[in-house]
């Protein structure tokens, strides 16, 4: 097999996957519950709720327009994974749509607790759509939309997407208790959250940026006594111009404090730089 086609296969199949698990989700928890999402599907459940249309349908029937419209614009080469992902979303809806219908699959549906019904649509939502998205796909809808506002005006994709969701959502006030509309918005933004963890990996951390006159020895304490690595930066102070060498280096939160407290026992004068890494891959975190 070649290697190309063997790169694609590692995509594409996890992609099918993430579809799945997110056509599962909109059917066993969102529809049942009477639930919301944003972009296209939200507009396909409205149809849904309002006038019976089949989600499988009214998803395929609204990205077509979309599919020319990011083809024109950005090129069939950005498209592939889209097209991939949204044609597999509205397999796997028509999928479900069967299952159910056979009574093979029974969605969850409660008449009191709806924060758990919220919980798991978020959580399944947001694993099926962090898989995609990890991947390079999409289920296109608003994300075509927005990556062609990008480029054509230059807004922010996150922004545009944003502004749809919430037009999608707000809309859904008319035709559907406001309760439900709180709900939906706890489970998108627990769907949000877990997409966030599988697009920038488990694997978060902290860098350290140390700046101190005992460099060497801050260095040298850190691989001993923390096993991990640190990197030397040449630098010179602004206001005595004197040379010094900056320690960088990463390290998982849990190890957060036993650094801090090491640095503070060999100079209790130093500067620290403590910033955020969503994502680690070497020696010591994720395997390259």
């Amino acid at each position: 097999m070649p290697d190309r086609l063997k790169a694609h296969l590692k995509n594409i199949v996890p992609i099918i996957l993430g579809t799945a698990i997110y056509a599962f989700g909109i059917h066993y928890f969102v529809i049942s519950n009477e639930l919301m999402e944003g972009g296209v599907t939200g507009v396909a459940l409205l149809l849904s709720y309002i006038f019976g249309l089949p989600p499988s349908l009214t998803t395929l029937g609204l990205n077509i327009p979309l599919f020319y419209l990011g083809w024109r614009i950005l090129g069939k080469a950005s498209m592939g994974y889209t097209v991939l992902g949204t044609l597999s979303v509205s397999f796997f809806l028509w999928v479900m749509e069967r299952l159910i219908q056979m009574g093979w699959l029974v969605p969850f549906r409660t008449e009191h607790d709806f924060f758990l019904a919220t919980a798991y649509a978020g959580f399944t939502l947001g694993l099926g759509l962090g898989i995609v998205f990890r991947y390079g796909g999409t289920t296109g809808g608003s994300d075509i939309l927005a990556r062609v506002a990008h480029k054509l005006k230059g807004w922010s994709i996150g922004q545009v997407i944003l502004i749809m969701d919430v037009v999608v959502i707000g809309s859904s006030l008319f035709f559907l208790p406001k309760e439900k509309i709180l709900y939906t918005f706890v489970a998108v933004f627990i769907a949000s959250k877990l997409i966030d963890i599988l697009i920038e990996g488990a694997y978060a951390a902290k860098s350290f940026m140390i700046i101190t006159d005992h460099a060497d020895e801050v260095s040298a304490a850190i691989t001993k006594e923390l096993d991990r690595g640190a990197t030397l930066f040449p630098a010179v102070g602004a206001y005595s111009k004197q040379p010094k060498n900056v320690v960088y280096c990463v390290v998982a939160r849990s190890e957060m404090k036993r650094l801090k407290d090491l640095v503070r026992s060999i100079d209790p004068l130093a500067f620290l730089i403590i910033t955020e890494v969503h994502d680690v891959v070497g020696e010591g975190f994720k395997p390259n």
